[in-house]
């Protein structure tokens, strides 16, 4: 299969171009499709790219020196769920700060052009913070809610997505027992409700009850399975405006793809 690589630049595309190549060395086997699309100097030229990147499933390798358009692909990319490579933000980093930051001599501009970085370890130091209902009086601050009963993927999509620098906090729905009420304050397009079937559930609940050696109670029972699902989703109907996202036999890639197009149908979070 070959995998098509967008080489973005405000130049030429060379030095991308040769990193690329002394890269690729090492995949000896893997066939690459490169699309060099130099002279890159605006947020609109960049939106372009992001859309065919999106179309053919590509991803983007950059050598933009501009911060501003570093961090709008960065954004960008993450938004619509493409991988972005930064190539000169690290090498300008790491040199301004062993040249004391010059030749800027702005304070903290370490920090700033590593701003992919910290925000990634950031995303998931709150994603095992608010993992499973915890801090829910943090819940503001979080960019994505997800709700779901116990083995809808919540904790590995939250650390999934936290990787890709969102901020995602995850909240059990336990039978017949009230949520919380914060989480009715928050904007409902942050909000996503995790479903599935019953059956397919149950299978899966199964193999964690034979991990635990068989102490799960009621935990892996259809008919159990059957009313939590149920109690789930009166919850997740009696607020519509959440969206309500069927994980049933979805890799972790696709449901966070799906959330992800739903973000951007609603413009995106701020």
């Amino acid at each position: 299969m070959v995998q098509n690589v967008f080489i973005v630049s405000d130049g030429t595309g060379g030095t991308a171009t040769q990193s690329l190549k002394a890269a690729l060395v090492q995949f000896e086997f893997i066939e690459v499709e490169p699309f060099i699309r130099p002279n890159v100097r605006t947020k609109e030229q960049i939106l372009e790219i992001i859309n065919e990147a999106e179309k053919i499933h590509g991803i983007i390798i950059h050598t933009l020196v501009s911060r501003e358009l570093r961090h709008f692909i960065l954004k960008k990319g993450r938004l619509y769920n493409i991988r972005t490579i930064d190539l000169m933000g690290p090498l300008l980093a790491q040199l301004s700060h062993h040249f004391e930051n010059v030749p800027t001599e702005k304070p903290g501009i370490f920090h700033k052009l590593n701003k992919a970085y910290f925000q990634r370890i950031e995303a998931i130091e709150f994603a095992l913070r608010h993992d499973d209902g915890q801090h829910i009086d943090e819940l503001e601050n979080a960019n994505i809610i997800l709700l779901g009963v116990s083995r809808t993927f919540k904790t590995p999509l939250s650390v999934y997505m936290a990787y890709k620098g969102w901020k995602v906090a995850n909240i059990p729905i336990i039978l017949n027992t009230p949520i919380h009420d914060i989480i009715y304050k928050i904007p409902a397009a942050r909000i996503f409700c995790l479903t599935t079937y019953p059956i397919r559930l149950t299978k899966l609940r199964k193999v964690r009850d034979i991990h635990l050696g068989g102490l799960t109670g009621n935990y892996c029972n259809l008919s159990y399975v059957q009313q939590e699902l149920n109690y789930a989703n009166r919850i997740f109907n009696l607020n519509s405006k959440w969206e309500v996202v069927d994980v049933t036999n979805k890799p972790i890639e696709e449901i966070s793809s799906e959330i992800l197009t739903h973000i951007k149908s609603k413009g995106g979070i701020t």
